[in-house]
């Protein structure tokens, strides 16, 4: 399992109505971050602040500046504190990482899942919600 690339690939495929956020997090937004909530719309997400009509893609991704010598682009975050936790707890699973396309599964994570997901639970342990 190779460490995120910062491809987009996750942030392109779900922004157009496949995240969510929960109502605690809307009304944070609300009080601390209004830019955010702006894009709030009937408790749905990345909506058109005029329209109310569904982005298709995030207002917060940011195509970054090539670097020289890299030839993939990279893509980061304008609220990443404050990204929803649908965002925070992606990737979940390998099958929904292969499903993506995420650039982070490696052959050998195909040849063995289960430790491929045990090597992804640990890799995003500090980015979800502890079981205990």
């Amino acid at each position: 399992m190779k460490e995120c690339n910062q491809c987009g690939k996750c942030c392109i495929h779900y922004a157009d109505g496949g995240l969510s956020a929960t109502t605690e997090e809307i009304q944070n937004w609300e009080i601390f971050n209004p830019a955010i909530a702006e894009y709030v719309a009937n408790g749905k997400i990345w909506m058109d602040p005029v329209t109310h009509k569904q982005l298709t893609r995030c207002p917060w991704l940011e195509e970054l500046p090539i670097e020289s010598g890299v030839d993939s682009v990279k893509y980061g975050c304008r609220i990443y504190q404050d990204r929803p936790e649908d965002c925070r707890h992606y990737p979940t699973y390998i099958a929904e990482m292969v499903r993506d396309g995420c650039e982070m599964v490696e052959v050998q994570d195909l040849d063995t899942p289960k430790q491929a997901q045990i090597s992804l639970d640990i890799l995003m342990a500090d980015s979800r919600p502890s079981l205990s």
